[in-house]
């Protein structure tokens, strides 16, 4: 039996557009009910939400009789963490800060097993393997994983037509937040030269045959990307979209 056909790596590979949201609570109830919402796909953040190993894998867990794939954000792209996080079922890794080819080839290898890459081999006993019930898991994981790297700063700007030149790199995300206060523009990635940015961007992720994805939390930065073309849209942040309708529901009562 080989290991399970990524339809998110699939629908990327067909053009198709994705749209998803943030998972930041770190809490597997909250991804179980995300998961319910219809997203095509959900990112367990693990670079600024309170997780850890064992909360991504209750979250993969809570997730898995949900059509919504998940997308686990590692915090750094350190390959033994990347290892871990595959062994636990992940399919789709995201990392965050890619600004260097070299760097982007080395997240490659790390997720490939020898002797095209450096993963290690232990996941007969993993929840990857459904614990051994996956036999040809081995054999057959390196097509289905999909590696999607995070642009969000002027360095990774300037070294993104070598990234995009990596095999193995199957999306590049851009980072608007990070983008944005790198460039001089701290908490306005609304700003013209920050659109322009990530529209140019976009455009050269396209034409070299990648997918582009972004985050955006209102509909003006929603329909903006979207229309740039940004192919695996992220439309929301978990936390945000409680506070808010909490917020908003508080003030509308407590005025009566």
């Amino acid at each position: 039996m080989p290991a399970p056909k990524n339809t998110f790596k699939q629908a990327l590979t067909q053009g198709k557009r994705l749209i998803g949201c943030w998972s930041s609570f770190g809490e597997a109830v909250t991804a179980e009910i995300m998961g319910s919402a219809g997203f095509d796909w959900l990112v367990i953040d693990g670079e600024h939400a309170p997780n850890d190993i064992r909360s991504i894998r209750d979250q993969l867990m809570a997730l898995a009789a949900s059509p919504t794939h998940p997308v686990v954000r590692v915090p750094v792209g350190d390959t033994a963490l990347i290892k871990m996080v595959l062994d636990l079922g992940a399919q789709t890794i995201l990392v965050p800060m890619v600004n260097s080819a070299e760097q982007a080839r080395e997240l490659v290898r790390a997720c490939r097993y020898p002797p095209e890459g450096v993963r290690g081999v232990g996941a007969a006993a993993a929840r990857a393997t459904g614990y051994g019930s996956v036999t040809d898991y081995i054999q057959s994981a390196d097509d289905q994983i999909c590696l999607l790297v995070q642009v969000e700063n002027r360095a990774g700007m300037a070294a993104l037509d070598e990234i995009l030149s990596v095999e193995g790199v199957d999306g590049v995300f851009i980072g608007p937040a990070d983008l944005s206060a790198d460039m001089g523009f701290p908490g306005k990635s609304d700003v013209p030269e920050v659109q322009a940015a990530i529209s140019d961007a976009i455009t050269r992720i396209k034409a070299a045959g990648k997918a582009p994805g972004i985050l955006a939390t209102n509909d003006i930065a929603r329909q903006a990307y979207m229309d740039m073309g940004a192919q695996f849209l992220a439309v929301g942040i978990d936390v945000m979209l409680l506070t808010q309708a909490a917020r908003a529901l508080a003030a509308e009562w407590t005025a009566k």
